[in-house]
């Protein structure tokens, strides 16, 4: 049988397995980055997974989802932040179509993210979606008739610097600044405080966190509003970890959006929450690949 090795490299973890021609994912697993070690070593990283997978599989192609800003043509990373040293310049596509003679392609993580829910996921079939992954920092991307928007430099839905009245919309409505708010509050080191804890204690009365909670909604709802307004899209799809508080968020959000757009816009867009969740990089990267590989032939 034949699959395709599907890779997703975050800041934190790699996380890689197998694909069928059937579009299953049959297997996954994952491994840390060590992004300390810079571009090289991610690409060393890489490099080790596809020959272990060519021993025993026959593997159709390498469809990669990264971190950092991807020219998906060329098939390499041209911006990433100092997070992952050395990452700019790093090429992927031609590093391993010339050592192993197997087709890869690879594609920036959010874009992969928003293509697996607009492929098979909760914003399938739309027209215009707009995916965003909230965590560390706020990733974006717009999808157009299941095509990813690259805009002219490839750099198109950089959601995260949108400048609201306080500063960029991910330094107000990230994990990060949800963590940094609560912990501030309660006069504690960042490190004792986790989007989990967080929410497990606002369940329990804290009202420090429930208020740090309304004040992130607040802020994604500002931030998602002035995108809506941009590009008007049928479905806005949220993911990253902290979104696995849908019970929570969901009612939250959707009524800060309903506060911030006219109802011509508010009661024509859908509100989700993504689908396939840590797998997202990997499925996305199987459709990117797909497409890819059929404008190429």
């Amino acid at each position: 049988m034949a699959y395709y090795l599907a890779i997703d490299i975050g800041g934190t973890n790699i996380k890689y397995g197998l694909i069928d021609e059937a579009e299953n994912l049959i297997e996954s697993h994952e491994m840390p980055t060590e992004a300390e070690k810079g571009g090289p070593g991610i690409l060393g990283k890489t490099k080790a997974l596809v020959e272990s997978y060519l021993e025993e599989n026959n593997i159709l192609g390498v469809c990669i989802s990264s971190a950092g800003m991807v020219d998906p043509d060329k098939g390499e990373i041209f911006y990433a932040g100092p997070q992952i040293p050395n990452y700019a310049g790093t090429q992927f596509k031609k590093e391993i179509e010339e050592t192993y003679q197997i087709p890869c392609e690879i594609e920036n993580d959010v874009n992969c993210a928003g293509l697996a829910e607009v492929m098979s996921g909760n914003g399938q079939g739309a027209q215009v979606a707009v995916c965003l992954t909230v965590g560390t920092g706020i990733g974006g991307c717009l999808l157009i008739n299941g095509e990813i928007f690259h805009g002219f430099s490839n750099s198109a839905c950089e959601v995260g610097y949108l400048h609201l009245q306080d500063g960029a919309f991910q330094d107000l409505a990230s994990t990060t600044a949800l963590v940094e708010y609560v912990a501030k509050q309660h006069g504690d080191p960042v490190e004792q405080w986790s989007g989990r804890r967080i929410f497990k204690e606002a369940t329990q009365g804290n009202t420090i966190c429930m208020a740090g909670i309304d004040r992130m909604v607040d802020y994604l709802g500002k931030g998602l509003a002035n995108i809506c307004y941009v590009v008007n899209p049928q479905v806005v799809i949220l993911g990253g970890g902290v979104m696995g508080q849908e019970a929570i968020l969901k009612p939250k959000i959707s009524g800060a959006l309903k506060d911030s757009l006219v109802p011509s816009l508010a009661d024509k867009m859908q509100l989700e929450f993504a689908h396939h969740q840590n797998t997202a990089g990997m499925v996305g990267a199987y459709y990117h690949f797909k497409q890819q590989q059929a404008r190429r032939n």
